[in-house]
């Protein structure tokens, strides 16, 4: 089938439909006219870095979000940040349960025993305070850090997770 040289549309006749230019027995594809049969290619909505600092965002949720998502899903980049983020999370998760039931524990000792008394208590109830706001500081400092990493296009490979979400994402 020939395409219309001057708007690239496809032509049946010896008139293009679309624009109405006379076309020639032996014209030719104009150029940047798709091959017959072709099917044109959808570019993703945003580009690989922006999408790959989104998946950290809202951690689990965008992470998913992103395997799933047609045009993202098949981008190696994408598919390892989202996988890092899902793993990241699920880890912050992991040890804020440790941390609460060992803290939980040792309330239960000192309440049950009673060492120390209620200075004892509260001294330990004011180091397990401070641990969980460390921890949580630097789990808001790597969150901020990934994200504009991405958002950079560098690639963060994070020490033990870091290789898991390599390999589910391919790379």
């Amino acid at each position: 089938m020939p395409f219309c040289a001057s708007c690239g549309s496809p032509v049946e006749g010896k008139f293009c439909p679309k624009c109405g230019a006379a076309i020639d027995a032996a014209a030719q594809p104009a150029a940047g006219a798709p091959p017959p049969g072709a099917q044109p290619v959808a570019a993703a909505p945003m580009a690989d870095n922006v999408a790959s600092a989104l998946c950290y965002v809202l951690g689990l949720i965008t992470g998913i979000v992103f395997l799933v998502m047609e045009p993202y899903s098949k981008s190696r980049a994408v598919r390892f940040h989202a996988f890092q983020s899902i793993f990241m999370n699920v880890a912050v998760i992991a040890v804020d349960i440790v941390f609460t039931i060992i803290f939980s524990i040792i309330v239960r000792i000192f309440w049950t025993v009673g060492v120390g008394g209620l200075g004892g208590f509260g001294l330990f109830a004011s180091l397990m305070s401070l641990v969980w706001w460390v921890f949580g500081l630097a789990c808001l400092g790597l969150w901020l850090y990934l994200i504009i990493s991405a958002y950079q296009g560098k690639t963060v490979v994070l020490p033990i997770i870091g290789p898991f979400a390599q390999k589910q994402a391919g790379a």
